[in-house]
């Protein structure tokens, strides 16, 4: 008879969370309890839990029912102005999740962290690369760094473990979340099309031919289950991405290619500023197209596209260490973009 898990996904609405809670379903092994904000629609194998983890006796009230959780998947986030403002709430959601579900959850086995590349200082400016799980921190602060020693310094003297995952920029389907690369460069090259101008990446100049790599939601999803359930990899942090490398003045014309654009010189900009009014726009599409009323709130992460367009320099990590011990699963980047487009597409997001 096969050993009942039950898994928490926290951050259920996001690009991880979503993409990791299909995952789970589709093994046909897990029962799966949903934890965002906005709470979510239930099936025969997940139901979703409406909390503010922020609120420490909201969260108390509604998870300390979990009582038959196995697996904690942390993956929620609340963006704050700076880095600094970062910490305080981040923390404080991860360790009001854990003191409403550890002390209830006898047979607890696992929790795993969600991260990134921001605990190597990527978002900082130039870093060390390739940067692997062994490298030094950086100066605080960093929410991640705190997250990681809360989970350790909690963990000792238990029988449930940690691991902590480290993805690249994380692409998959997910509508409202402010971190959606995917989704910016569709509706993007969308618009573009519809404006009559040829696709341009608005980055800084040296973004341009600057290497980065990208993690797949669904190759995450397996990594992440993969790292919480090998007793043997418990403890570990490990970087997570595709496996491949690229410039974007090599993938642009492929993506240009697939919404059937001309590729024009790189034209710096902020696509903050510059797509601000672009609404009326958008709500032409969807009427145009019959696309799913969507609002243009929800497809506009316009302030992430202006992020990473902005790494002028390589973001690449190491991913070796998974795949030595056992990880194995590679994605192609260039096709994992067109698939997420066609998802798009099928979904009638864009048209």
């Amino acid at each position: 008879m096969a050993k009942r898990r039950v898994a928490v996904v926290v951050g259920a609405r996001g690009v991880i969370g979503g993409n990791l809670i299909d995952h789970l379903e589709a093994t046909g092994e897990w029962e799966i309890v949903g934890l965002s904000r906005r709470g979510g629609v239930d099936t025969d194998r997940v139901r979703h839990i409406a909390v503010d983890l922020l609120d420490e006796h909201d969260a108390a009230e509604k998870l300390s029912e979990l009582r038959d959780v196995t697996h904690i998947f942390y993956a929620a986030y609340q963006d704050r102005p700076s880095w600094a403002e970062l910490v305080a709430p981040n923390v404080a959601m991860l360790v009001n999740t854990v003191n409403a579900i550890e002390p209830v959850a006898a047979g607890l086995e696992h929790i795993s962290l969600m991260q990134g590349y921001k605990v190597y200082g990527a978002h900082l400016g130039p870093f060390k690369t390739p940067a692997r799980e062994s490298d030094p921190p950086h100066m605080p602060p960093e929410f991640n760094v705190d997250q990681q020693q809360f989970l350790e310094d909690r963990q000792r003297g238990t029988r449930w473990t940690w691991s902590a995952i480290r993805p690249s920029v994380v692409c998959g389907f997910a509508l409202g979340n402010p971190m959606n690369l995917a989704l910016v460069i569709a509706v993007y090259a969308t618009m573009s099309k519809e404006l009559g101008v040829p696709l341009r990446f608005p980055g800084k100049p040296g973004a341009y031919t600057s290497l980065i790599e990208m993690t797949d939601a669904g190759l995450l999803a397996e990594a992440t289950v993969w790292a919480a359930t090998t007793p043997e990899r418990a403890n570990q942090a490990f970087n997570i991405n595709n496996g491949d490398l690229f410039r974007w003045d090599e993938m642009l014309p492929k993506i240009a290619e697939f919404f059937e654009l001309d590729v024009a010189p790189p034209l710096p900009m902020s696509m903050d500023v510059v797509m601000a009014d672009k609404e009326p726009v958008w709500n032409g599409l969807v009427a145009k197209h019959g696309l799913e009323p969507t609002p243009y709130s929800d497809v506009s992460s316009w302030a992430f596209g202006d992020f990473v367009f902005g790494w002028d320099y390589d973001v690449i990590a190491d991913g070796s260490k998974a795949r030595r011990l056992g990880f194995h699963r590679h994605v192609e980047t260039a096709q994992m973009f067109l698939d997420i487009f066609r998802d798009l597409r099928a979904r009638k997001i864009i048209p």
